[in-house]
This record gives C-alpha cells, structure tokens and sequence, in this order.
C-alpha cells in the first residue's frame, strides 16, 4: 500500500485548505488519507445499491411490465453520481501537524477546517473495524476538553495512526503539562 495519496496529483497544494476561511498558512505539509479508503467506500456503495436495484427492478418487471422496470434502475443511477462524489471527498481529507495544534480539512462543498490544540487533547485512539482491517486501514479518533472539537482522521494505514497517536499522545502531555 502506498502512502502516496494522490494530493499533488489533484492540484492541491502544501498550503491552507482555505484562505478564504482566514486560516493562516500551515507549518507543515498537508498529508492525505490513504486510497484504500476510497475502494471501502465504494465497495459499501455498490453492495448497498446494486442489490436494491435488484430487488426493486426484478419484481416491478414480473409484476408490472418492463417499462415500470425502469425505476428500479434509480439506484444504478445513485451509484454511478455517488462514485464520483466519493472520490471528491477521499480527495478533501487532509491533515498537517503544526507545532501547537493538528489541523484537520475534509468536505467538498461544505468545507470543514477542524483544529485541535495539542494541550486540549484528552484521548487519542485508534480503531479499525472488520472492513477496515482487511484494506489495511485505521481511524484516529482524537478526544478534547470540548465535546464538540473531537475530531476524526479515517484511512490511515495501521503504522501511520500509531505513529501520529504516539506523537499527538507525546505532544498532548507536554503542552498540558504547564495546566
């Protein structure tokens, strides 16, 4: 599995996921999230729709004719939008250390910069379902002071989610140290 994530290739810079937002240039260079995310996901829209497109079409053909068939092939038509818009949004997860706080931007039309002071941080986990582990990846669950900062990096690869919890576990205790 590679931890190239494709960011350079989509045109996406080193630099602030949104200056409009006002957010100052990061310390550091933006990281991705890894593909195998992206094939999770596609995977769980193709094992959702494609049988309801079944169900749907299979029994409004027996039952009354195959122009009525048709609407069962909606769903077909939400997989094929939905396919691309994952994409988009495997391509908007990003995250950067800096040197106080961890910077964290996903979304494509509703962009979201969530920051979090390494001193806030109370508990960092990292967790990986069945799915998850069988493509290589874990989730950092990342929980603070306050309830509504806790945040969330998906598709890690398992070495990099160790690596950044015991670096943000490291960072965490010695920015609280002074509290």
């Amino acid at each position: 599995m590679t931890r190239g994530t494709g960011m350079a290739d989509a045109g996406q810079s080193t630099g602030s996921p949104g200056n409009a937002t006002g957010a100052a240039e990061p310390d550091g260079r933006w990281n991705g999230v890894e593909r195998a995310l992206l094939r999770v996901r596609r995977l769980v829209l193709l094992c959702t729709l494609l049988p309801l497109a079944a169900v749907t079409a299979l029994p409004l053909w027996l039952t009354a004719g195959p122009a009525w068939a048709a609407f069962g092939l909606l769903p077909l038509a939400a997989v094929a939008w939905g396919w691309g818009a994952l994409g988009r949004n495997w391509r908007s997860w990003r995250y950067v250390e800096r040197a106080d706080d961890l910077l964290i931007s996903r979304g494509v039309l509703w962009r979201q910069l969530t920051v979090v002071p390494y001193g806030r941080m109370q508990l960092v986990e990292v967790t990986s379902g069945p799915l998850e582990r069988r493509y290589g990846l874990a989730r950092v669950q990342l929980h603070t002071a306050a309830a509504t900062t806790d945040a969330t990096i998906p598709g890690l690869a398992p070495d990099e989610a160790e690596r950044l919890r015991d670096r943000l576990t490291e960072l965490g205790g010695a920015r609280s140290a002074g509290l």
